[in-house]
């Protein structure tokens, strides 16, 4: 945070803290930081980039498997692979129960240990903090929590069975919860202040409730019955043209209240006695029909009650945390699913897309709303998560080809911050596709990161067997065409099931692209009477930021002699300029 300057403030410090004020403007946390180096976010453009060590980062990253991070001694065969692996950065989770063993005794040991083994590799790390809350359910909590039910309560199904999940409306436990968290922070603070090793931390797991779509314990039932908070009501009177669609017409068809209750102003819960079926269950309806009630809201009144209550909860863990050290924070959701869209087949009240706005007013202090990536639907949920000004950060997918092709589509189309496949460690040997993949996302971050948010890079994901994409950048239209193979003779390579590719205009006529398995084609946006040609096409690497030509390109290599081809086997970089004819 800036401070004004002495009244004696000299001509050279003063240009000095002008260049500043012209630099981009950090997004303003709570907390002061040690070191100006601490890691942030900031706008670029149109796009929000981590900062760390005042340049800004892509998180290249994989997540472990939720107990690997457990042992240090488990970790050490690991670390070779995460490497040869092309990460920068490494998901691992820290458990409440293991640095609060006993109620105000913190053990934090494997932390420093974690931190060291990272070093020791030149990795840095994403910490995932398990605290209430994990997968719907609550199994990370110490002895002394999971012990103490009066003091530390679950949630209640409608029937009245404890549920194996804290309920959000347990005072005692947001501020346990809370005060372990920040000695967390407090500890990073200390021991990686100034190193930075540390980059963002994710605060719980996909919380929610599962079994039933809202709490029915008796402090739940009492607010559900009460008004709507002040606070939520006005914030959707403020935002009312800029409300997520899905919220924004549930409440207006519910009459666009001011106030009421939950019921009255979203509209009427789960019906007394309901059962939460094991997998959605629909009439019968057409396919057409079927594509789009699946992302209907069953119940939503129980979903956006229940999602400001996590909200309110977790805001205040973590402002705990960043009152001590104010490293960005984000949430990460369970997903609706096609076969799982009622409230409580999957977490009811995590921040999926629906109720976006509900969080970004409950949590103030979160920095990033994320989804954890499964669905088949990668790019419209991608795009539901990029609204109301919430970046992009996927902390949870596919790895593989078509983990790494998400990448590139999302670091080019989406300027998001992070990517990362889920339990990298599971695998005995480092996965090539995925390898490579982010080989070339390595090569190219300094060009990702100049060209995110300025209108100049987009990108585009490629089915097997799929239609072409086309996409606009400058006066230029490019389609890309799904092709296994090139000119000349076939050879025995597989075809990959999702490509991406990567178009980043360095100059009007001028464009680095990326991509495998595909033909590139080009036409005049501006000039459509205009043909396009190439005037040259170089294929090369990035070293160090430095472009390095390989061959140029022409003839056979450029397909009707108009167009790029990039080859199955591996993605491949590729530097065009064109010019235009009659």
């Amino acid at each position: 945070m800036r401070t004004p300057p002495p009244p004696s403030l000299r001509l050279p410090a003063l240009a000095a803290l002008l260049a500043a004020l012209a630099a981009p403007a950090a997004i303003p946390c709570r907390g002061a930081a040690t070191d100006p180096g601490v890691p942030r976010l900031e706008k670029h453009g149109g796009a929000t980039q981590l900062v760390v060590d005042n340049k800004p980062f892509l998180i290249r990253g994989a997540e472990l498997s939720n107990s690997s991070a457990s042992s240090l001694e488990f970790m050490k065969p690991v670390w070779p692979r995460l490497v040869d692996s092309r990460l920068n950065t490494v998901l691992a989770t820290v458990t409440w129960e293991l640095i609060e063993p006993q109620e105000g005794k913190f053990d934090f040991r494997l932390v420093d240990g974690l931190i060291e083994q990272a070093r020791a590799y030149d990795l840095r790390l994403v910490v995932l903090w398990f605290g209430s809350w994990k997968n719907g359910k609550s199994t990370y909590q110490p002895l002394w929590v999971k012990t103490d039910q009066a003091r530390f309560p679950l949630v209640q199904s409608e029937q009245g069975r404890s549920l194996n999940t804290l309920t959000p409306f347990g005072d005692a436990t947001c501020e346990a919860d809370a005060r372990a968290f920040a000695a967390l922070m407090r500890h990073l603070r200390e021991v990686d202040g100034t190193r930075h090793t540390v980059l963002m931390i994710q605060v719980e797991n996909e919380m929610g409730v599962l079994e039933d779509s809202r709490d029915y314990g008796s402090a739940a039932r009492a607010a559900f019955a009460g008004p709507v908070p002040a606070e939520l009501m006005g914030y959707l009177a403020a935002h009312k043209d800029s409300l997520v669609s899905e919220l924004r017409e549930l409440w207006e068809a519910n009459g666009a209240r001011s106030s009421g209750t939950w019921a009255q102003v979203f509209g009427p819960g789960k019906p007394a006695g309901k059962e939460i079926p094991v997998r959605t269950l629909v009439p019968p309806m057409t396919e057409a029909e079927h594509e789009t009630a699946w992302r209907k809201l069953w119940w939503p009144v129980d979903e956006i009650f229940m999602a400001w209550r996590y909200a309110r909860f977790v805001n205040r863990v973590a402002e705990a945390g960043k009152a001590e050290y104010p490293l960005p924070l984000y949430v990460n959701t369970w997903l609706q699913q096609r076969d799982h869209a009622w409230p409580g087949t999957y977490p009811s009240g995590g921040p999926v897309p629906q109720v976006l706005n509900v969080w970004q007013e409950g949590a103030p202090a979160i920095d990033v709303l994320a989804g954890d990536i499964y669905v088949p639907e990668f790019q419209e949920t991608c795009e539901r998560y990029h609204r109301c000004g919430n970046p992009i950060l996927i902390p949870e997918s596919r790895g593989g080809g078509a983990g790494a092709a998400q990448a590139i589509w999302a670091f080019g189309k989406m300027d998001a911050i992070a990517y990362s496949p889920f339990g990298i460690d599971r695998a005995p040997d480092v996965d090539p596709e995925f390898a490579q993949g982010y080989d070339i996302i390595a090569q190219c971050s300094p060009l990702i990161l100049e060209h995110q948010g300025d209108a100049t890079m987009t990108a585009v994901l490629l089915e097997q067997g799929g239609a072409p994409q086309t996409v606009r950048l400058g006066d230029y239209q490019i389609e890309a065409r799904y092709a296994a193979h090139g000119p000349g003779p076939l050879h025995a390579v597989a075809s990959p099931e999702r490509v991406a590719g990567l178009f980043i205009a360095t100059g009007p006529d001028d464009l680095i692209i990326v991509g495998r398995a595909m033909n590139v084609y080009f036409s005049c946006a501006a000039a459509p009477a205009q043909s396009v040609g190439l005037g040259t096409v170089d294929e090369g690497v990035y070293a160090d930021g430095v472009w390095i030509p390989g061959r140029r390109l022409n003839g056979d290599e450029t397909p009707e002699w108009k167009a790029l081809h990039f080859r199955a086997e591996k993605y491949g970089i590729q530097r065009v300029k064109l010019y235009r004819y009659h």
